[in-house]
């Protein structure tokens, strides 16, 4: 590995955070104290030494994306319940539901196929905001440097709200943050910025400086969705409801309502320059950059 730093070569690039979340329509967030190995859910130590690629086939065949997390700065010792997060996390509506077991195995019982669906799978409702730092070093480096401090600060502050996760996609933005149950995706934060982000929402509200989308959207949508709030000045976290999407060539118009009002909002997508995109890249790739086009008013 090279001695550069992804999150540091990004900034200089100006890099944008809008629409640069991945997407993802679904998670599964098991407890797994670590160590966590490059490839978190294949490298983990379970017990059954084939059981990480046996749940994450699951989870693919389901379509959901499947992490792990634990509690900033514990030892990593064996638990003897491992605490289970859901989320379901395409708009209008994004849900959590959570659940403890003791055995795993048991992760492999649940629907992963109705989570996606947005179908309960009847486990105990998650309501209260969740903070998950991705610090997956064995990855990427940035998000060990950038991303501990960040998971400890929330630690310290909302102890049981906050958890690391394995590799939440766009080290380059790191430190990121995943919140749930809203699907949002959070990145360039440092200690200071994750405590607003938190105490916003635990307020009801979103911090938008460091928003980079919600994950139930195309990238282009997340950066039209961030600038109508932006323009409207909506900050609660369901926000103006996407109702349509038409994509014509590298433009993509996505219209929201909001209340008895439509509003639309282009968006130009385009490829940059390939680029080392991480600590870790093989090889150079093209980022993706969004230029607003138009924001206003749409006909019913």
């Amino acid at each position: 590995m090279s001695g550069l730093r992804c999150s540091a070569a990004s900034e200089d690039r100006g890099e944008g955070l809008a629409g640069s979340a991945s997407t993802v329509p679904a998670f599964v967030l098991v407890e797994h104290p670590g160590p966590w190995g490059l490839d978190a859910t294949r490298d983990a130590r379970w017990t059954d030494g084939g059981f990480g690629a046996e749940l994450r086939s699951h989870a693919e065949r389901a379509g959901v994306r499947l992490l792990l997390i634990r509690r900033p700065g514990r030892a990593r010792t064996p638990i003897s319940r491992h605490r289970v997060f859901v989320v379901h996390a395409r708009p209008p509506f994004t849900w959590a539901e959570t659940t403890t077991v003791r055995d795993p195995r048991a992760l492999l019982d649940l629907d992963l196929a109705a989570l996606r669906a947005g179908r309960s799978l009847g486990l105990e409702r998650q309501e209260e905001p969740v903070f998950a730092v991705c610090t997956h070093g064995r990855h990427d480096v940035c998000c060990a440097e950038r991303g501990r401090p960040v998971a400890a600060a929330l630690g310290e502050r909302f102890p049981e709200r906050s958890w690391e996760v394995s590799h939440l996609g766009g080290d380059r933005f790191a430190a990121s943050m995943l919140l749930i149950p809203d699907g949002l995706y959070y990145g360039r934060l440092d200690p200071e910025a994750a405590i607003a982000v938190a105490r916003a929402r635990l307020a009801g509200e979103l911090e938008l400086d460091h928003l980079r989308g919600r994950t139930g959207y195309p990238m282009p949508v997340q950066a039209a969705d961030i600038t109508l709030r932006r323009e409207l000045g909506r900050l609660d976290p369901p926000g103006p409801r996407l109702v349509a999407r038409v994509v014509d060539g590298e433009v993509t118009t996505a219209t929201f309502a909001d209340g008895d009002d439509l509003y639309a909002v282009s968006v130009r997508t385009t490829a940059t320059e390939p680029v080392e995109l991480t600590c870790r890249a093989g090889r150079p790739q093209p980022a993706v950059r969004h230029q607003i086009l138009r924001i206003g008013r749409a006909e019913p």
